[in-house]
């Protein structure tokens, strides 16, 4: 019989009452574990990690929490091959695109293990400087930021169960507040073995960390006016929750990471045997292929000008030849399948669409699978497409295909591709090749108001930027318009959205005692 997966809920490990959701091997199409939800007593869970994870870490300074977070890193550590294993087997990864969540979740959590330590022994933050409020200078205003006395909701997408999970816990635990954890059903057990490894560990306080698998109907209704809510998802869904009561009514914090049509784009005045050149057709090759193109920051559209456009199309072409997809526990595979039929049905429409407005440049329909079935696995190669005049095609710029398809578009000048990239309606990321400082840094600075983050690669970095795609955790996280218009990471800057902001007014004498 297939093993229903507990929740761990108001302090101890419970399993729902109903059949539960089956999640499959999306290369093998087996069945691996069940989740369920039904029955728990949603009042009772949120009660208790306020009253009791809330409290309990509310009494420890940032250095005591960052030692709990240092803790966990050691714990998830040590039990990297069974997530590598579930990852394979429940996300159809390769081990490179496993790395980047599994490794990338604890790495993120060690930075933060990290920031605990710097910020010492205190209990709320300092924000700016005294400000003095009249002529004498006794009577000043100290802004401080104190942890907020609620939980924090997290509502998770399915392509990044271990990171997109760390990258929110991480500041949140940090910053004294404790986490509910609803991952996406369809990857949800990756997180909750993770969960079940920290809590079995006892490293936290009770409370201090819950987790449901399963529906996510009535959690938003649970929220209090201190509460704060995280999700990664579609601008669909996100709709949804802004528009709930708890948001509308109570004020409830909410940060949103929705749909993203990031882009590349290949600055003039560059030829196609330059060093930027060849970055930039290894970044897109390697933003379509990495976890099947099931990155919230994958490039979907890249700009080059009209006259390289016919000798990028041949360069990225022939590296995504080379990418073999299919059963990722195979040694050659460097691809493997996407989540789920259901997924791989909307990056088949979506796709479609897209074609209605672009030429194909590559078919990845045409490419063989390694021993992967194509009636039962979820594997699709890439896809380039390609639009010559960019002024009539719009739907490359509105429709987000997530799945292992890019479109790449002439554009004339600098001015007519910014305006392009614009038509995203704000991004996560946007990169920039060249070899001109100067032209680098003047495009960055105009993108900067519609994007989250500007990735500049120039051949002086070609060996050692981070990637269009990888989020680190010293940079923020997030997007305007489209987007979600939220943040997350950043440094501390993560904690703020954890915080209270007030400013205590009082004597200089008095305000010293908060230093």
């Amino acid at each position: 019989m297939t093993e229903l997966l507990a929740n761990y809920w108001a302090g101890r490990w419970q399993r729902g009452s109903g059949k539960g959701t089956s999640l499959i091997d999306p290369v093998l199409g087996n069945e691996l574990v069940k989740i369920d939800a039904t029955g728990l007593d949603l009042a009772e869970g949120f009660h208790f990690a306020r009253e009791q994870g809330g409290k309990a870490l509310r009494a420890l300074n940032y250095r005591e929490r960052g030692a709990l977070l240092s803790a966990m890193v050691n714990l998830l550590q040590a039990n990297r091959g069974d997530y590598y294993d579930i990852s394979t087997a429940n996300s159809g990864t390769v081990k490179n695109d496993t790395a980047i969540d599994v490794d990338g979740g604890i790495f993120t959590l060690s930075q933060y293990a990290k920031f605990g330590e710097k910020l010492g022994d205190r209990k709320f933050l300092l924000d700016g400087e005294l400000a003095r409020l009249g002529k004498d200078p006794l009577f000043q205003a100290q802004h401080i930021l104190t942890p907020t006395r609620g939980v924090a909701l997290f509502i998770n997408a399915f392509n990044f169960p271990s990171w997109g999970f760390w990258e929110k816990a991480a500041p949140a635990l940090l910053s004294g507040v404790p986490v509910i954890i609803k991952p996406a059903s369809a990857t949800a057990w990756l997180t909750q073995r993770m969960v079940k490894d920290v809590v079995d560990a006892g490293i936290l306080p009770a409370g201090a960390l819950s987790i449901i698998c399963g529906s996510s109907e009535g959690l938003l209704d649970q929220l209090q006016a201190f509460d704060v809510v995280s999700f990664t998802g579609s601008a669909a869904t996100a709709s949804l929750i802004r528009s709930h009561p708890a948001m509308t009514e109570q004020s409830v914090r909410v940060n949103i990471e929705a749909d993203s049509i990031n882009s590349a784009l290949f600055l003039p005045d560059e030829t196609a045997d330059s060093a930027a050149f060849d970055l930039l057709v290894k970044e897109v090759v390697r933003e379509m292929s990495v976890k099947s193109g099931q990155k919230c920051t994958a490039i979907r559209r890249i700009f080059v000008p009209t006259t390289l456009y016919a000798a990028a199309a041949e360069a990225i072409s022939a590296k995504l030849a080379n990418i073999t997809v299919g059963n990722p526990r195979h040694e050659s595979v460097r691809m493997g399948a996407v989540v789920n039929k259901s997924q791989l049905h909307s990056i088949q429409a979506g796709l479609a669409q897209l074609q209605s407005q672009a030429d194909t440049l590559f078919d990845g329909a045409k490419q063989p699978l390694v021993d992967a079935d194509t009636q039962t696995s979820c594997c699709i190669a890439p896809t380039l497409l390609g639009v010559g005049d960019a002024d009539k095609a719009q739907i490359v710029h509105e429709l987000e295909v997530f799945g292992p398809v890019a479109t790449l578009i002439a554009y004339r000048d600098v001015d007519h591709a910014l305006q392009l990239i614009r038509r995203g309606q704000g991004s996560l990321v946007s990169s920039l090749y060249g070899s001109d400082p100067q032209a680098l840094a003047h495009a960055a600075i105009e993108l900067g108001d519609s994007h989250g983050r500007v990735h500049v690669i120039s051949p002086d970095v070609g060996a050692v930027h981070t990637g269009h795609g990888n989020v680190m955790p010293q940079s923020i996280h997030g997007g305007p318009g489209r987007a979600g218009g939220g943040e997350e990471l950043g440094g501390l800057r993560a904690l703020n959205f954890y915080h209270r902001r007030s400013a205590i007014q009082a004597s200089t004498t008095v305000l010293e005692q908060l230093q």
